[in-house]
């Protein structure tokens, strides 16, 4: 059963594994497959549910709110993102208080929500001063509009300074981070993990499964199976960094310790990635039902030491 955590230091809790629709839903995914994936998922009591303006420029946020629409308002959580282009405007970008107040409104019509439940800071924009953008998604918060803020692919010390800002002017703070993080993309335990710890910023971690190099579906790295992300032009530049030779000889022996522990590798993985406490949920890109089946029932698996410090000599 899935289990749930709460987001940072807010109130709100959310569910270990967590459904996102970066490369999959509003194009790469058939329409049909990706409602009946997202329905699934909430069945199976996935509660947290990510996507972005710019995913298909709108298309995934459709998808997502269509899909949704049965249920409670109160039964999930819907993060969405603003920062990338979505025009040709020099104002259709960035996290200015113009842009953040157009896009969140848009959202919400494709979501057809009347609040998002954590709204992020896509990525940092130097050309907008900090406190100009936490104001303006203060002010959402002030108005309902949204509940919690985030930000994504933000480093340690941009996220110090949002905090040190915030509470200067009395700003509601950010409570989660959105970075990468898998057994080969380890950066976030440097700095970002102990930021989230210290400030109470939990990390809502994307391609925990290394678009999916982890799951052990790639018997080589110059072998990508048909219809796979890696034979997708949008997923290929992506993929590159994880598929390699020496990657996929890892995965290989890390198949072995899955195999012992009678978990797939991808449920290993996962699980890896949830042993961080500051982790707050991993969200995986689902193209088809039964990986979701699958992969929340990493939800409460916890790893013997033993196997973890042999993970450990494996990843080095």
């Amino acid at each position: 059963m899935v289990q749930y955590r709460k987001l940072g230091r807010s109130g709100l809790k959310v569910s270990e594994i967590s459904l996102g629709s970066w490369l999959t839903y509003g194009g790469y995914v058939e329409k049909q497959r990706a409602m009946e994936t997202i329905r699934l998922a909430y069945e199976l009591g996935v509660n947290f549910f990510d996507t972005a303006n710019t995913y298909m420029r709108g298309e995934a946020e459709k998808i997502v709110g269509e899909a949704l629409r049965h249920y409670p308002r109160s039964s999930y959580a819907v993060a969405t993102k603003v920062w990338g282009v979505m025009g040709d405007g020099p104002n259709d970008r960035g996290l200015s208080r113009k842009h953040i107040r157009e896009q969140c409104e848009a959202s919400l019509k494709r979501l057809n929500l009347d609040y998002i439940d954590l709204y992020y800071c896509h990525s940092f924009d130097p050309t907008t001063p900090m406190e100009e953008t936490l104001r303006a998604m203060d002010d959402l918060v002030r108005q309902g509009k949204v509940l919690y803020v985030g930000v994504s692919n933000w480093t340690a010390a941009q996220m110090v300074e949002a905090v040190n800002i915030a509470d200067r002017n009395l700003l509601n703070r950010i409570v989660a981070s959105q970075p990468p993080y898998n057994m080969f993309h380890r950066g976030i335990e440097q700095d970002v993990i102990p930021v989230g710890e210290k400030y109470g910023i939990g990390q809502v971690v994307y391609s925990p499964l290394a678009q999916g190099v982890l799951t052990g579906k790639y018997k080589r790295a110059d072998d990508a199976p048909e219809q796979s992300r890696a034979t997708d032009e949008r997923g290929r530049q992506v993929i590159r960094r994880y598929l390699t030779e020496t990657n996929v000889e890892r995965v290989g022996k890390l198949k072995e310790i899955a195999d012992e522990l009678n978990l797939t590798l991808s449920q290993l993985a996962l699980a890896w990635v949830l042993r961080q406490p500051n982790v707050s949920s991993a969200i995986i890109g689902a193209s088809r039902p039964e990986q979701v089946e699958e992969n929340v029932k990493a939800s409460g698996v916890t790893i013997p030491q033993e196997a973890l410090e042999r993970i450990e000599q494996i990843l080095r």
